[in-house]
């Protein structure tokens, strides 16, 4: 039996065929690289991530906290500037490990297609399953515990007597991260400077707004590049040090996920991936009461129905400054997640050619 009868209207399902875990990554091959080395004339490279303790505390999504560390263990020694003598008598090492407690998508991103699904009718019968792209199931092909111990911070401590804390409670298979960090994300990318166009208020973009700075700057946006959208919001952000105000963050240029024209535009150019260095990459949270719509339109766009990965909070502003100076929108962009199977999203830290 097939896994779907029914694919959502203008998505990609079934595209790159049926058991596709790749989505519009499939369009960044050989060629795709190749165009992305071509960009490179000076040589210089910029780092596009913040440091992934910001933004700082739980202001942007309370679900979401910064990293933990914590020194592991040496021969039951606290492995932190520990004596090697502990195991090895006489020797004259001192040695440093660490383990992490990480939020995935609490810095510098990549949403993997796990991160949104949908309710929608896969089967054709008339009644809507919990699906990801190319039809993928939740319960089935993605799986998550159904008790809250079994989640969150909390749920790494023992439970009832057993170190069940040492084992992952979820796996999200064919539309987790690791098939991205496998194909590997290096090729062409276009830089969008919103922020020269519309400063740092907030400012929500549709498919218009979007034509009108695409062509005042003669920017061409060809199938199989990656979209980087520059906001300075993250600069913004890291301004305030790990402490955040709520009050000051609804700033700066967000897309309107929910516009036709700018949902024809993604469809249409064949973007492979889009990442900005904002929060979501889309107006959020919604503005208006939902009645059967997505809260997040342009991630179900992306993510659920085109197989178009969304980078978050990514640090874009000295690029975009030495692009601006240069006259240029393009490099080449190298930018692999974690190959960490079963996870939804991973931190990055993009690298840019220029």
């Amino acid at each position: 039996m097939p896994r779907w009868r029914n694919r959502p209207e203008g998505s990609t399902w079934g595209d790159f065929g049926p058991d596709d875990r790749l989505g519009r990554l499939n369009t960044i091959g050989p060629e795709q690289v190749r165009r992305g080395v071509a960009e490179v004339r000076d040589g210089i490279t910029f780092c596009l991530s913040l440091p992934l303790d910001l933004p700082g505390r739980a202001v942007l999504n309370p679900n979401r906290l910064p990293p933990v560390l914590r020194p592991a263990l040496r021969s039951g020694a606290v492995g932190f500037n520990c004596d090697m003598t502990v195991a090895f008598p006489g020797a004259t090492d001192v040695m440093c490990d660490d383990l992490v407690v990480l939020h995935t998508q609490y810095s510098t991103q990549w949403d993997a297609f796990g991160h949104a699904g949908s309710h929608f009718d896969a089967d054709g019968d008339g009644v809507a399953e919990r699906v990801f792209y190319n039809g993928w199931r939740a319960g089935t092909d993605v799986v998550g515990p159904d008790r809250v111990d079994r989640a969150g911070v909390q749920s790494l401590r023992d439970l009832d007597g057993v170190a069940e804390g040492t084992a992952s409670t979820s796996h999200a298979g064919p539309v987790d991260i690791s098939h991205m960090a496998h194909h590997g994300v290096q090729g062409r990318a276009v830089l969008v400077d919103l922020e020269a166009h519309f400063g740092t208020e907030r400012t929500v973009v549709g498919g218009d707004a979007l034509a009108r700075v695409l062509d005042a700057d003669g920017i061409v946006v060809e199938p199989g590049d990656i979209l980087v959208l520059h906001t300075g919001f993250t600069r913004l952000v890291a301004a305030q040090h790990g402490r955040p105000d709520p009050d000051s963050l609804d700033v700066c240029a967000v897309l309107d996920g929910a516009d036709p024209g700018l949902q024809d535009w993604i469809r249409d150019s064949g973007v492979a991936a889009i990442a900005a260095d904002n929060y979501a990459v889309e107006a959020f949270p919604p503005a208006h009461e939902l009645h059967d719509e997505p809260a997040l339109p342009l991630h179900q766009l992306c993510l659920f129905r085109l197989g178009v990965h969304l980078g978050e909070l990514w640090w874009i502003s000295d690029l975009a400054a030495h692009l601006r100076a240069a006259g240029r929108s393009r490099f080449l962009l190298t930018a692999p997640p974690l190959r960490l199977p079963g996870a939804v999203g991973s931190p990055v830290t993009p690298i840019a050619t220029v």
